[in-house]
């Protein structure tokens, strides 16, 4: 027994430091009829690794929920958790997530977290101005700030270092509620979403209220309740950072009426709404922002109480952006 269960830590261990070293944000482990298929995920590419007898793999995604302190014993019942390791002299989190298959077999994802030091936003936008203009952002001493993009996009990264601007920089009292936290920080107090504690997003943000904060993080608007709960905490004297998943900008202020937040508090809550997107660049991936603020986040709301369609104007867009950093790129070539 001890002898198979080195060799499936050895082969855990090589599964990771192969995706590491190939720049993969994720593993999938999936079943089919006969046997298991690694991929690895870059930039959004699904890449095929190999194959795994099933019952090899079966041991292998048994490794990986008992790092993750999940029920081993459970494979009807999706599962999620989280464990930390050092590799390549770097400390890594790997989020993991189980799902049942029609196969009668489990299938593990592994998202890929480096722990190190929050990235700047000087780092990571393409063009500068927008980086700059973002710290700006934090100077509002209350309102709320959203961020949405598809999965994948950096809005986590980018909130990141708005927090940690916050921390180190402005020396404010920031507090984060995540599910899960996702890199940790030492500068910032963060609280993690227990559903089982009683600790949910809505639950846990008015807890966080009382701990005198001036910037709040959360990780996910994800449901009426937390919406209320953060429109009317940045109503009542607070910094709200946080995303939305929607398709634009715009979209995100009709998500929020969806989620019933009354019109005229979005109107008295929202500073800024910021869509992210990721582009590549020499095998780099470099953000591109699309903000509605200001003048147009005003135009916006006319539009909506107006029912008419609102666009953001063309040089604004994210559509623009990239069309400006593909000719560059073009050009530099």
């Amino acid at each position: 027994m001890a002898a198979i269960l080195s060799i499936t830590e050895k082969r855990c261990e090589e599964i990771l430091s192969q995706a590491l070293t190939f720049g993969a944000s994720d593993i999938q482990i999936v079943p089919n009829h006969e046997q298991y298929e690694i991929y690895f995920k870059r930039f959004n590419e699904r890449i095929f690794v190999q194959h795994l007898i099933a019952d090899f793999a079966e041991r292998i995604i048994s490794y990986f929920k008992f790092q993750s302190s999940l029920d081993i014993s459970e494979k009807r019942k999706p599962q999620s958790g989280a464990f930390h390791k050092t590799l390549y002299q770097q400390i890594f989190a790997f989020r993991i997530s189980t799902l049942p298959s029609i196969f009668m077999r489990e299938s593990l994802m592994i998202r890929i977290l480096p722990q190190q030091q929050a990235t700047t936003l000087q780092q990571l936008s393409y063009f500068p101005h927008m980086a700059k203009f973002l710290q700006q952002l934090t100077q509002y001493e209350q309102g709320l700030i959203l961020f949405t993009g598809v999965t994948g996009s950096g809005k986590t990264t980018s909130l990141y270092s708005l927090i940690q601007y916050c921390a180190t920089d402005l020396h404010q009292n920031v507090i984060s509620l995540e599910d899960p936290v996702e890199y940790q920080q030492s500068s910032i107090l963060q609280i993690q979403v227990n559903e089982r504690a009683g600790v949910t997003y809505a639950s846990g943000l008015r807890a966080i209220l009382r701990h005198s904060p001036d910037v709040i993080m959360l990780g996910e608007v994800r449901d009426d309740q937390t919406a209320h709960v953060a429109v009317d905490a940045a109503l009542t004297g607070h910094l709200i950072f946080t995303t939305v998943h929607a398709k634009n900008t715009v979209g995100c202020l009709y998500r929020l009426m969806a989620m019933g937040v009354r019109f005229e508090d979005l109107r008295q809550s929202i500073v800024a709404v910021v869509a992210q997107q990721l582009v590549t660049i020499e095998g780099e991936r470099t953000a591109i922002f699309e903000v509605l603020y200001g003048e147009e986040l005003e135009q916006a709301f006319l539009a909506i109480q107006k029912r008419e369609a609102y666009q953001i104007p063309y040089d604004q867009s994210l559509e623009a952006q990239r069309s400006l950093v593909n000719q560059e790129h073009q050009y530099d070539r």
